[in-house]
């Protein structure tokens, strides 16, 4: 594990200190290479929290990954530079599911002037560290808000081109019940029930676009608009992977017969199914 390899991989060039600036920068450079991908999980090949399988896979072979990756080589560079950083273990959705979300998502909590939230796992809404306090932001195309949740937790939301429900997810400022990540990092790869045993999921945002594949649905998210595209074969999928996502994956094209049938499954009635 080299920081010089990682800082060349997010074409980070700069002088780095333990300082605002550059935690800035190198959050903002990550969130601009490296995608979120699920596609391990589809291929049915086991994701670890060790962060040197982790390393490997999105600086070494050039991947993306999913929070527990992403987040997990996140907090191994701030460390290495010099940052005091906390592993959080975190709910997507508990606004809705309740407490048995926590441990669904990792993101991480790093100490300067203030405590920043750092996270580069949750698809690239977060395009900087935000402050820990109740506040507003435009990260565009992404409104983003973090508010108290009540009971010492705190949440944070994004919205989509300026419309639609808040996708959210909610923490303590405290360390991760790093058990608790462990067993819900095997669930959402083994579980049916879990999305991302189901769906098909890659992001990356791209200046202030938002790049998200969902299956067969390519969408370019704008701040007033969203541009969707629908791909039609396991050859259009590989080549998507290679050319908006930078990802080298043409093992990728197994999966098309289980993309397709889910698709059908969800959008079967709507003008969306072809």
């Amino acid at each position: 594990m080299e920081l010089s390899t990682y800082l060349h991989r997010i074409r980070f060039d700069g002088i780095v200190r333990p300082d605002l600036p550059t935690l800035r920068a190198i959050h903002r450079a990550h969130q601009y290479t490296i995608p979120f991908e699920n596609l391990d999980v589809l291929l049915r090949r086991p994701v670890v929290l060790d962060p040197e399988a982790s390393y490997d896979k999105i600086v070494g072979r050039r991947r993306g990954g999913w929070c527990y990756e992403m987040n997990g080589v996140m907090g191994w560079v701030l460390k290495e530079i010099g940052f005091e950083v906390m592993r959080i273990s975190a709910g997507v959705m508990r606004v809705l599911a309740g407490d048995a979300q926590l441990g669904n998502h990792l993101c991480l909590l790093v100490h300067l002037d203030q405590p920043y939230l750092v996270d580069v796992g949750f698809g690239g809404s977060l395009a900087e560290p935000l402050p820990l306090k109740a506040s507003e932001r435009e990260d565009r195309p992404y409104r983003l808000a973090l508010s108290e949740a009540g009971d010492s937790y705190w949440r944070f939301a994004e919205i989509a081109g300026g419309e639609g429900d808040a996708f959210s997810f909610d923490f303590r400022a405290a360390p991760a019940d790093e058990e608790l990540l462990a067993r819900k990092c095997r669930y959402l790869q083994t579980d049916p029930a879990s999305p991302f045993t189901q769906n098909l999921v890659v992001q990356r945002r791209r200046a202030e676009t938002h790049l998200s594949l969902r299956g067969r649905v390519l969408a370019s998210i704008h701040s007033a608009r969203v541009d969707t595209k629908l791909l039609n074969s396991a050859d259009e999928l590989v080549a998507t992977l290679r050319d908006s996502f930078d990802l080298d994956t043409p093992e990728a094209a197994s999966l098309w017969p289980s993309i397709c049938a889910r698709h059908e499954a969800l959008f079967a009635g709507t003008s969306q199914v072809s």
